[in-house]
């Protein structure tokens, strides 16, 4: 029940000294406010990374090819080998945890000078020869058009699928580039789609809104790379590691290129799976960190009302002796302490709780909105469960950091208590 003399009882002794209270208190206060801006800053942090990765399939390996390091069935070392078109066939067949195998080609150019032209307009672009699939592990956003289909690889139609990059240079901002042509290399595409990338931080080959995707098959052919295939991009079926498929697609394109199974560098590979469990590891990492610095200093905001609830205690000695000898039992003692030390606690806590949120919602609402897909910070938020959390941890803060003055209230005799001076 609410007993209001208590209340009254409290809000006198903590206002007798209101400047050793304030500044009590705002130990306290300032160690949640801090411990909400981190982790806020911190779900910030990662969600910038996040939504830089787009749907960006996760669970990919890439796989290219590097001079041999290694004589083998006598074929010389530092021999360069290249994929081909039946290395498709070979690991779907072979590879029964496979779930997508995306061939990819690039072709050559750029770094020449300008390769793409269009009337008297003309940049430097990378070209990229591309299954549909492609669209499956790094998917891009077509506000116009379409992306490349299975009839264009089969059909090896002269289409191109372009940035958006691409498109403001080589067209004007009112014209419709769906249907117009592009010569490549001295080659003519027809335009059929216009796209945005929807990852800007997973980057193979370049600006993505400065590339240009053609049919696979159409680039082999029109540029005479016969049937010699880039690198490939390969996912595993879902709840298989990718791991598993990096393993096996090594063994055996390097059975069928002929290289030495100890031959660790003459197949390149970047498994994103690592690297995105790494990633996902280093953030839990420093959610951890935060939580012991955030605790650590308001543990010291804690501490700072334990030792002030001493002094309390000390002075108002007398005053618990009085009580003790007209019949206050140790237990109601001792709950007088433990609440005057849970108010303090929560009222500061809670302030500094409020304070935090509303400066990571203020973050929040100025945040500029991400351009092109590229940011490193992002709706910095603070979740439900952690402030009641927070809430529950001050309020067994404050029921630590009374626990010992309160012990040190009722150990006192009445009659020393009495004569205490």
């Amino acid at each position: 029940m609410f007993d209001q003399d208590r209340w009254q009882e409290i809000w006198s002794s903590l206002a007798k000294n209101k400047v050793r209270t304030t500044l009590t208190a705002f130990g306290v206060f300032w160690g949640i406010f801090m411990l909400m801006i981190m982790l806020g800053s911190g779900s910030g942090l990662q969600n910038g990374v996040m939504y830089g990765m787009g749907d960006f399939a996760t669970n990919s390996v890439f796989m290219w090819t590097r001079p041999t390091t290694v004589p083998y069935k006598g074929l010389p070392r530092n021999r360069r080998f290249y994929y081909r078109n039946d290395d498709i066939k070979a690991l779907k067949d072979n590879i029964p945890e496979l779930a997508i195998v995306s061939p990819r080609l690039e072709g050559g150019g750029r770094n020449n000078g300008n390769n793409v032209v269009r009337k008297e307009k003309s940049g430097a672009f990378s070209v990229f020869g591309d299954y549909p699939e492609w669209n499956l592990i790094d998917p891009v956003n077509i506000p116009e058009g379409r992306f490349i289909n299975q009839i264009d690889i089969e059909q090896k139609r002269k289409v191109a699928v372009i940035g958006k990059r691409v498109r403001e240079v080589l067209f004007e901002k009112d014209e419709d580039p769906i249907g117009q042509y592009i010569r490549i290399n001295g080659i003519y595409f027809q335009v059929i789609g216009v796209f945005t990338p929807k990852s800007q931080n997973m980057n193979f080959g370049g600006d993505k809104e400065q590339s240009i995707h053609l049919p696979f098959t159409t680039l082999q052919q029109a540029f005479n790379y016969g049937d010699i295939v880039g690198w490939f991009a390969m996912t595993s079926k879902p709840g298989i590691p990718v791991t598993i498929i990096e393993e096996k697609a090594q063994a055996l394109l390097k059975e069928r290129h002929k290289v030495a199974p100890e031959d660790d560098r003459a197949i390149g590979f970047f498994n994103l799976d690592k690297q995105y469990r790494q990633m996902t590891g280093l953030f839990a990492g420093i959610r951890g960190l935060i939580w012991v610095v955030g605790t650590g200093t308001l543990l010291a905001g804690v501490i700072g009302i334990s030792n002030i609830m001493l002094v309390i205690v000390k002075e108002r000695t007398k005053e618990i002796g009085i009580m003790r000898a007209i019949g206050a039992s140790p237990a109601k003692v001792m709950s007088q302490i433990i609440t005057e030390s849970v108010f303090l606690t929560t009222i500061a806590g809670y302030g500094g709780l409020v304070a935090g949120v509303a400066i990571i919602e203020l973050i929040n609402k100025n945040l500029p909105v991400p351009e092109n897909g590229q940011t490193m910070f992002l709706n910095p938020t603070i979740d439900f469960q952690v402030a009641l959390l927070s809430l529950l941890i001050l309020v067994v803060s404050g029921i630590l950091a009374g626990l010992v003055p309160a012990r040190r209230a009722v150990s006192i005799k009445p009659i020393d208590a009495l004569r205490y001076e």
